[in-house]
């Protein structure tokens, strides 16, 4: 989880810029968590206290408003409706890294990751594109290789993974599904030297640049860890109860703190 919402930060600065280069500060003045890392910390939030989804969802949202939210995810806090709005946005996706710590089997992750998702993103891809994500994590924090990640998200969801990131980059643009930004990402952490770079490479594409880094930066800690350097820069951006809610996570599942 870490990893996710360093990726969200750094990418924040890069969003609908359209950038196409790994070569950037990875932090600057103007980087921010965005709702990525809210709902990233809301789903550990609801797996440590077990507080429904769409309790927890809302409330985070309402305590922190204008942190660049869906229209649809927006209209649905504002509403007060229970009921999901059928999404297949990225946003399943981008808020679902915790759920790789904190199960023991591929089936729990799977049927964990569905229902964080569900409670808003019911349509079939948006359920899909966050177990697509929170697999490819579980897998790598188990030790899997590139190879068997690879083999496993084809074979299970059907996502291509054969192009490269520098194919892919060319003609790639923003987008917001997560038909169009899980493969991407999970390109990018396959493609990587490291936690850096698999974060670097996400931005590079030229997408929705905080979703692209904090999915793949999700997976990435996972498989590489985070170095100490990111991760405490990113936690100190965040506000003692955002931080109080990461560090009670980690330390609860055994995750390396800086």
């Amino acid at each position: 989880m870490l990893g996710a919402i360093a990726g969200d930060i750094i990418g924040s600065v890069h969003e609908f810029l359209g950038g196409k280069t790994k070569e950037f500060p990875l932090f600057v003045e103007g980087s921010r968590f965005t709702d990525d890392t809210v709902l990233s910390v809301a789903v550990a939030d609801c797996l440590l206290t077990g507080v429904p989804y769409v309790d927890t969802f809302r409330s985070y949202a309402q305590r922190y408003p204008n942190r660049c939210y869906g229209m649809s995810f927006w209209h649905w806090v504002e509403s007060g409706s229970r009921e999901p709005y059928n999404s297949w946005g990225n946003g399943s996706a981008m808020r679902v890294s915790a759920i790789a710590f904190a199960f023991e089997t591929l089936e729990e992750v799977l049927a964990a990751a569905k229902a964080s998702a569900e409670v808003t993103h019911n349509h079939p891809e948006g359920i899909r594109g966050a177990q697509a994500t929170a697999v490819a994590s579980f897998l790598a924090r188990r030790h899997a290789t590139k190879e068997q990640i690879r083999d496993e998200i084809e074979t299970r969801f059907g996502y291509p993974l054969s192009q490269t990131i520098d194919l892919i980059r060319p003609k790639y643009t923003f987008n917001e599904s997560c038909r169009q930004t899980v493969p991407e990402a999970i390109t990018a952490v396959l493609d990587s030297t490291g936690f850096e770079d698999a974060v670097r490479l996400a931005i590079s594409l030229g997408g929705d640049a905080d979703t692209l880094a904090c999915i793949a930066g999700g997976i990435a800690g996972a498989m590489y860890g985070v170095p100490i350097d990111i991760a405490t820069r990113a936690l100190a951006l965040l506000d003692d109860e955002l931080r109080k809610t990461v560090t009670r996570f980690c330390r609860t599942y055994a995750i390396p703190l800086p």
